[in-house]
């Protein structure tokens, strides 16, 4: 898991059941429930900081402990693996280097689908191969979960400032509960259809 949370970006999308979804949105449009952040890396760290800005209480982890500092120092609560975000928020964002590190963010042995709450909404904001994203967004789904990818346009300096465009593919219905969150991190959030697609687009 070496370079497994560095850097950051996740996905989220596709279908899954009707409790699911009022679960989902019920929780998300209620009130500022904590957010987990895995990936606190070069864009992670200054997304994560302007979710808390925006008075989201963050509960983070990343591979990397030094990379955790700046934002408990603002109030984070960190924690020792994705499984323990899991546990502990049922509203996700990831912000990874590559496939393979999503891969084993999600499903790995210390992941997030080992602890995953039903209901909970999981966005990927990793640039990766499109085909991973329906991968995790299935595996999600058989744990009752949803995922969402939602791919970043903009560097470091638009990550700081808030001005990232994301591009989200996954379930329609789903779309304003994960725009509630990538509002605060970006200026444009922008639907381009089921789970997969916001990462062609972005390609």
């Amino acid at each position: 898991m070496a370079a497994v949370l560095r850097g950051s970006r996740y996905l989220v999308g596709r279908s899954f059941n009707h409790g699911a979804f009022a679960f989902v949105s019920s929780r998300s449009m209620a009130s500022k429930t904590p957010v987990g952040f895995i990936g606190l890396g070069n864009m992670g760290n200054p997304m994560a900081k302007n979710l808390l800005k925006h008075g989201y209480p963050i509960i983070a982890t990343d591979v990397f402990p030094e990379s955790c500092k700046e934002v408990q120092e603002l109030g984070a609560q960190i924690v020792d693996s994705p499984a323990e975000v899991a546990d502990k928020a049922d509203r996700i964002i990831t912000m990874l280097p590559s496939s393979p590190n999503v891969m084993e963010v999600y499903t790995g042995s210390n992941g997030i689908l080992k602890k995953v709450k039903k209901g909970s909404l999981l966005i990927d904001s990793s640039t990766i191969d499109p085909t991973v994203s329906k991968e995790m967004a299935a595996a999600a789904e058989k744990m009752g979960a949803v995922f969402m990818d939602a791919p970043v346009s903009g560097g470091v300096g638009a990550a700081s400032s808030a001005k990232l465009t994301f591009m989200v593919g996954g379930a329609e219905e789903e779309f304003t509960a994960a725009k509630e969150l990538l509002s605060c991190m970006g200026a444009n959030v922008v639907y381009c259809g089921q789970v997969g697609t916001g990462q062609v687009r972005c390609w």
